[in-house]
């Protein structure tokens, strides 16, 4: 059975962030033929044009895995009601320099976690802007702004409430299609 290789790419630094949490959580609703791969961003140089020629090793690392992957997952809390910095960097370092984007054509799907009653709404709607001019065909529903609260995650790193595990069994199901169709 050939593998599916998502490059999964979480917008949070913090040490017990709901979102990488939320990324782990995801891989255990997935099909068998499906391979999460969590992308380092947090060594990335912040992005600067003058270096387009001379990319840095982390930035070289992050292109080839992006390249090597059929699909893209993109969790990501929301800071002052966008996506965070280092999310920011490491996507515009992948896509230059201009006409030599790791992004184009790769199936993504966009949700988030936070401790707010909107979710990552604002977040997500950015990130699926700078998603569409960069040509990655972007999953439009169903939408995921959870709320983080006590039994979101149990003792196993499993979604730990069966709501929230049912209704984000059907997003994965509906991603694993939209990576189907989406990928060449």
């Amino acid at each position: 059975m050939a593998q599916t290789r998502i490059a999964v790419l979480v917008g949070s630094l913090r040490k017990d962030s709901y979102n990488q949490k939320l990324a782990l959580a995801l891989a255990h609703l997935a099909p068998e033929d499906f391979t999460f791969e969590h992308l380092r961003i947090d060594d990335l140089p912040l992005y600067n044009q003058d270096e387009d020629g001379n990319q840095a090793p982390a930035v070289k690392r992050l292109k080839t895995e992006i390249a090597a992957a059929q699909g893209l997952l993109f969790v990501t809390p929301e800071y002052n009601r966008s996506i965070p910095g280092v999310l920011k960097n490491a996507i515009d370092h992948a896509s230059r320099p201009y006409g030599q984007s790791a992004w184009g054509g790769k199936p993504a799907g966009v949700l988030g976690v936070s401790v707010g009653a909107i979710g990552t709404a604002l977040a997500q709607q950015h990130l699926r802007n700078i998603l569409a001019y960069l040509d990655v065909p972007t999953m439009g529903a169903p939408e995921v702004f959870l709320q983080a609260k006590d039994d979101l995650f149990d003792d196993k790193g499993h979604i730990g409430n069966e709501g929230s595990k049912k209704f984000l069994q059907g997003w994965m199901d509906k991603y694993v299609a939209w990576v189907k169709t989406h990928s060449a």
